[in-house]
């Protein structure tokens, strides 16, 4: 029997994790060192910029964690066509998972028909080569009712998930953000917290609010902790 930690196996929580290597100032080295990581311990994808898709997907070639990457990231504020043409390029080099920023400054300015279009010329592409498609809300910027709104247009744009963070801004997830993103959207599109997710019981937390995806750069320290407290 497998051993557990709140209810969940070591199996399930690294199947929540996008394992993310996307700082500036990552180099080669970093990205083939978070490949090898995200092969240990199985995760769901491997979410890296993406500059290093085609590396990416030659290290998992063969494997279950697929090769996710970023759009307009980290601020959303590229032309719908440059997210396009990014999603696309993406997609050819190997990418099976897009996670792309929506325009924050748009939202904030109330021009949600081009919100929603944004969102959807991006899924549409992604879609139309097989690849899902998380929006990412930036939810630092954002009140309860904007992130509300966020979720209704990213739903009529026909994206798979909603998500919180980039990790660049003032705050991440929070479970506050998470529980009423996950009100919003039910059972019909995914949730994924992400940005400072740093910990096993703080990822848990996450989990037993129903996302079913977690971005995450100390994926190492996270499922060592899992392991060292299983019984």
């Amino acid at each position: 029997m497998s051993k557990t930690y709140r209810g969940y196996t070591l199996e399930q929580v690294a199947k929540t994790i996008d394992h993310s290597i996307l700082k500036p100032d990552f180099t080669y080295a970093d990205v083939a060192a978070g490949a090898e990581l995200a092969l240990k311990y199985n995760t769901a994808s491997y979410c890296i910029r993406p500059m290093d898709v085609v590396a990416a997907a030659k290290a998992l070639a063969g494997s279950s964690v697929n090769v996710c990457t970023v759009i307009g990231f980290p601020h959303g504020s590229t032309t719908t066509a440059s997210k396009v043409f990014e999603t696309i390029d993406a997609i050819g080099n190997g990418a099976v998972e897009i996670d792309m920023v929506i325009n924050v400054s748009a939202l904030l300015s109330g021009d949600y028909d081009f919100v929603e279009q944004d969102i959807r010329a991006v899924v549409d592409a992604a879609h139309a080569k097989g690849a899902s498609v998380k929006v990412i809300f930036e939810t630092a910027f954002l009140n309860d009712s904007q992130i509300v709104k966020a979720c209704e247009l990213t739903e009529h744009a026909g994206a798979d998930y909603v998500k919180t963070s980039t990790g660049f801004a003032s705050e991440g997830a929070t479970t506050h953000n998470v529980a009423l993103m996950k009100q919003t959207v039910g059972d019909r599109l995914k949730v994924k917290s992400s940005g400072g997710v740093r910990t096993l019981d703080q990822l848990i937390d996450y989990m037993d609010l129903g996302v079913t995806r977690s971005g995450c750069s100390a994926t190492g320290q996270v499922l060592e902790e899992f392991i060292a407290k299983a019984v």
